[in-house]
């Protein structure tokens, strides 16, 4: 089995023009994609196929729900860097629990033929309240092992951030470990980081019932988290940038979903 979970923290820092910082604890689920039917067979808390506590839904991830999930991404990977993927894809997710799902960002790993290549990552970032997705796709560099890449911002996703900025990525290859960090840039600084730093947990029945027990409601820890931290960045009057859609001037065009 390819699939499994990964355990660990993610951290968020914001550099300008004030100074936040916060960590949290968190699991999110590893899945090969050729594995996800027969994957919770036999679980009645977890299923790709049916209503339970914790879900895998077609419909909350990338694409056209009535395609297959890897061809949307095999699709897209291909029209973005003129090379298709041809072997496992896996994707590391927050999955639907309790009948809601909120993913900030899921990683699509496109691997070669060996399974261990690492090829290409499309990240699928979302936000919150509006809903809008946008994808990034990502190149690896030589050797397959990590993921290095800058382009602009093409989504709304903070409030407190304006659309002006770019992104820059570094991933690297899941492996016992798993590392992803991102930055904002405005111009030539930094003004803001986050940071995910999980490490590799086999999937049984044992991990995870634990996961469960240990992140109970991982769905509102992620939602009430980005409301906090974004009531305490208004505390700290940082400035508000309303979504695109409102805005009649500035000529910024929110992708479709």
């Amino acid at each position: 089995m390819n699939s499994c979970i990964y355990r660990g923290t993610v951290r968020h820092r914001r550099y300008a023009p004030v100074m936040h910082a916060f960590r949290y604890r968190t699991f999110m689920m590893y899945l090969d994609l050729a594995e996800v039917n027969e994957l919770f067979e036999g679980r009645w808390l977890w299923s790709a196929v049916r209503a339970a506590p914790a879900r895998f839904r077609r419909a909350d991830y990338f694409g056209d729900p009535a395609q297959p999930l890897d061809t949307a991404v095999r699709d897209a990977v291909a029209e973005q860097t003129g090379r298709r993927p041809t072997g496992p894809i896996r994707l590391l997710t927050h999955l639907r629990y309790f009948g809601y799902v909120q993913n900030p960002v899921s990683f699509y790993y496109c691997f070669a033929e060996d399974g261990t290549t690492l090829e290409a990552v499309l990240a699928e970032v979302t936000n919150t309240p509006w809903g809008d997705r946008h994808a990034y796709v990502l190149p690896a560099s030589a050797g397959g092992t990590r993921v290095r890449g800058r382009m602009k911002k093409a989504l709304h996703v903070s409030p407190f951030m304006p659309m002006d900025q770019s992104y820059v990525w570094r991933l690297t290859a899941p492996t016992h470990r798993l590392t992803v960090h991102m930055e904002n840039h405005a111009t030539a600084s930094r003004v803001f980081d986050a940071t995910l730093v999980l490490d590799r947990v086999p999937m049984n029945a044992w991990t995870l019932a634990s996961s469960l027990t240990l992140y109970p409601m991982m769905t509102a820890q992620v939602v009430i988290g980005i409301y906090w931290q974004a009531f305490r960045l208004w505390l700290k009057r940082v400035p508000f940038h309303s979504h695109p859609r409102q805005r009649t001037s500035d000529g910024y065009v929110v992708p479709n979903r």
